[in-house]
């Protein structure tokens, strides 16, 4: 990593100089200082800061967002500092240079790291780069965190056995070494199941826990506590040393204020500069859905949107104009989960309709609902009335923001998601809400609609 960083480094800089001053050198006004001195200085002191950022710290690489803001910031502090330096020192710094270095080195040390990411991945995928993990803890919370660790194996952890603290059962899967372990039990387990990690859920002694911790510090072993807490991220959590206690701190990210005004801001401009660049593309398909089958060009729905407010949702139509009146013949064969109806092969659906659906095209009018206020470009997906009418309580948060034209259900699978599922991945965006994460969630928009991923 700490090459591929360098060399991205290398390049930003050697390129900026190229860009600013050509291949001959030059140097700072009123100062026998040359470029080329100062663009060596620069990439030492850009990988320092990398180094010293924390921005190769194991527990934030191949997973989350951490990664890449600690990248970003590193080097805008970086940035800063030189130019604090040279306004101090009054060194008039040629700010053609500086202002291509900065962006070009961000642009590709976070492109770096995301295809390091993505081969870390699958290395793991194929069951490599992992941490051995032995878990201790009552059952229910063993089960739960050996299931979530399995399920994002991406993570690096792969639980290997786990001691017990009641006389619960776990999945027959998980191997149970005992139950009520000594600290000598889990240094046995520990050489002989190869762990490197430890991971404590609810339920451990905590005089065990220390002695434990001691003895883990002493073979370098890693110690993990996993409290009873689920879909929470990293922002939320803050720890507070107590008289001896390490209390962890939750906080909920409420979506008002300045917050709001920047997402608001963000979704026109960016659904503006959208349908601007596709309003061509638009109208084209528009042709098509008028030239192949009978009916309206549009598909208006009544959705529900922010605190249960009904709205009309915009898409391209894609199924024939009778479409609504067959659904009850064939809501017996729907794919999809228990609640949305799906099929892969609906016979509603017109021959343009299945080629715009593919590549989510159809979606794209919903960017006037995006500009009129009803919609948001990132956020939970649109309800149908009668499933609102069917929610449980904990399900009605999803309307505390707006609705979004993608989400975490889109890039995580869309109809192949159960409804639990969906329900769980929109809580999750609605409870842990940052403009880091929507910036993210576009990305992966984009890889989702390429790739086609639960598009039906």
């Amino acid at each position: 990593m700490r090459v591929f960083d360098l060399i991205c480094v290398i390049l930003a800089v050697g390129g900026a100089h190229l860009l600013r001053f050509g291949a001959e050198d030059a140097s700072i006004a009123e100062t026998e200082v040359s470029y080329a001195a100062v663009s060596v200085l620069l990439v030492l002191a850009w990988s320092a800061a990398l180094e010293y950022g924390g921005t190769k710290d194991t527990k934030v690489l191949g997973t989350g967002t951490e990664e890449y803001k600690r990248v970003a910031a590193s080097s805008l502090w970086l940035f800063g500092a030189l130019a604090v330096f040279s306004y101090v020192f009054q060194l008039q710094t040629a700010r053609g240079y500086v202002s291509v270095a900065l962006p070009l080195g961000i642009f590709l040390l976070l492109g770096s790291r995301w295809i390091q990411r993505r081969i870390l991945h699958k290395g793991r995928r194929d069951g490599l780069y992992l941490h051995r993990v032995l878990l201790i803890g009552a059952s229910h919370s063993v089960e739960h965190l050996w299931r979530r660790l399995n399920q994002h194996i991406v993570s690096g952890y792969k639980p290997v056995a786990a001691f017990l603290t009641d006389s619960g059962t776990v999945d027959d899967e998980l191997p149970v070494l005992g139950s009520t372990p000594t600290v000598e039990d889990v240094l046995d387990a520990i050489d002989h199941r190869k762990a490197d990690t430890v991971a404590i859920s609810s339920g451990a002694d905590p005089v065990f826990l220390r002695h434990l911790g001691w003895a883990l510090s002493a073979r370098d072993v890693g110690m993990i506590m996993a409290p009873a807490l689920t879909d929470v991220s990293g922002p939320r959590i803050h720890i507070q040393p107590v008289a001896g206690l390490p209390l962890v701190h939750v906080t909920t990210p409420r979506l008002e204020g300045m917050k709001a005004f920047a997402k608001r801001s963000f979704d026109v401009l960016a659904a503006g500069a959208l349908l601007v660049l596709l309003c061509l593309p638009m109208s084209l398909v528009a042709l098509l859905i008028k030239l192949d089958s009978r009916g309206s060009v549009f598909f208006q729905q009544t959705r529900i949107g922010k605190e249960g407010q009904g709205f009309h949702m915009y898409k391209f139509r894609s199924m024939r104009s009778d479409a609504e009146r067959q659904l009850e013949a064939l809501i017996q064969l729907s794919e999809g989960n228990e609640v949305l109806f799906k099929m892969k092969n609906d016979p509603r659906v017109t021959r343009i309709g299945k080629w715009i659906r593919r590549y989510s095209i159809d979606e794209l009018p919903q960017l006037f609902n995006v500009l009129k206020g009803d919609m948001s470009l990132v956020g939970p997906r649109p309800p149908l009335p009668h499933e609102v009418a069917a929610y449980e309580q904990h399900e009605h948060r999803r309307l505390m923001v707006k609705p979004g034209i993608t989400g975490l259900w889109q890039v995580s699978g869309r109809s192949d998601l159960s409804w639990e599922e969906s329900v769980r991945l929109d809580l999750y965006y609605v409870e842990n809400w940052s403009p880091a994460q929507d910036l993210m969630i576009l990305f992966r928009t984009l890889r989702a609609v390429l790739a086609r991923d639960g598009a039906y």
